[in-house]
């Protein structure tokens, strides 16, 4: 079978990351047929707009797409075109792993929790108005007027929406994953205390759905407390579940548990299609280098291929780039101790010894 995906090259290292990619993905075995498009800030020229039309129309056609990261152009229209393409594409649910593999340098060791975040709404939403704007005086003139709020005139507001069908969505989403990866425990993010009623109806429909999933266990953890447990006992967590930022936020410090952004990466997930790409941003002060990581590329690659049916092939690639982390030669610099850094090796070269390593799987 031959899989149709849309692939998205990206800007600053991202090039280098995605071809890298591209490499280990077919050493598989695995056939693709690439639909090959252009996004960020390296089309805002030609196109007018650094996220074209037929970049959506190749992604909705093909259902699933892998993209390296994209620089969003100042004065572009975009606050961001990554979450401009999550809202587009209605891709609700991401998936951030956060997993320990043998070798990483890092303090921690037997971690394998998964991040859920919420995607489209919270204050990701981009309802903004800025400090000194006709709208901005006219909603402080409300609020004070209906509440008795006072807001003072030189603020700039951005709106958090969390609505009860979203909750809902991203919660179930958590569980049905749970239920199928065979996890035991999904964990709530919230400041329900404080925001109780943005965050708290999501703690409320939370709590709800959990009482439809008897086989998983349920908690909730205020996202203050849940920073210092996870720095305490990460291993306590297997599934998390949050709203937009909050889940943004814990996902990096997750990463930071495992050996850095060049491990993390990620999945946009919607009803109709999926976007993969790895946690990190474009870098560009290291593009042409070969110097980074692609390692979170490919991991991403990996749940590519998991969600495409190629599990078997999943497997293989995950080992094959444990097993390099696990050997310790043929890494990046941010996987060597600091005073092994000058024996790293570059971004091409980490594909090359995964490749031979693929040939004996």
């Amino acid at each position: 079978m031959i899989h149709e995906i849309t692939l998205i090259p990206g800007d600053g290292v991202g090039p280098e990351v995605t071809e890298a990619t591209r490499r280990v993905l077919e050493a598989t075995g695995v056939s693709f047929n690439w639909d090959i498009v252009h996004a960020g800030a390296s089309v805002q020229e030609e196109y007018g707009t650094p996220l074209p039309d037929h970049v959506l129309a190749s992604i909705r056609k093909n259902r699933v797409a892998l993209k390296g990261p994209i620089t969003t152009p100042v004065g572009s229209g975009f606050r961001s075109v990554n979450v401009a393409m999550r809202q587009q594409l209605e891709l609700y649910a991401c998936l951030r792993p956060c997993k320990s593999y043998a070798g990483v340098p890092t303090h921690y060791k037997d971690i394998d929790i998964m991040m859920i975040r919420e995607n489209t709404e919270d204050l990701y939403a981009g309802i903004e108005f800025e400090k000194g704007s006709p709208q901005a005086a006219e909603l402080i003139e409300m609020l004070e007027r209906t509440t008795g709020a006072k807001v003072r005139d030189d603020s700039g507001i951005s709106i958090k929406p969390i609505s009860e069908t979203g909750s809902r969505q991203i919660v179930r989403f958590a569980f049905e994953y749970a239920r199928a990866s065979h996890r035991k425990k999904v964990t709530a993010i919230h400041k329900a205390n404080i925001m109780k009623f943005s965050d708290g109806l999501f703690l409320s429909v939370a709590r709800k759905v959990a009482k439809e999933y008897t086989d998983i266990e349920f908690e909730d953890r205020i996202v203050d407390n849940m920073a210092m447990q996870l720095v305490k006992k990460p291993q306590q967590f297997d599934v998390i579940v949050a709203p937009n930022l909050y889940g943004d936020i814990i996902s990096d410090l997750c990463a930071g548990l495992v050996g850095g952004l060049g491990l993390a990466p990620g999945a946009n997930v919607g009803d109709d299609c999926s976007l993969f790409e790895p946690t990190h941003g474009s870098a560009p002060k290291y593009k042409g280098q070969n110097k980074v990581n692609p390692m979170a590329m490919m991991l991403s690659g990996v749940m590519m291929l998991r969600y495409i049916g190629e599990k078997k092939s999943a497997e293989r690639l995950e080992q094959a780039i444990a097993d390099v982390i696990a050997e310790g030669k043929n890494v990046t610099y941010d996987l060597k101790p600091e005073n092994e850094r000058s024996s790293a090796v570059g971004t091409s070269q980490v594909a090359d010894v995964i490749i031979e390593k693929l040939k004996d799987k």
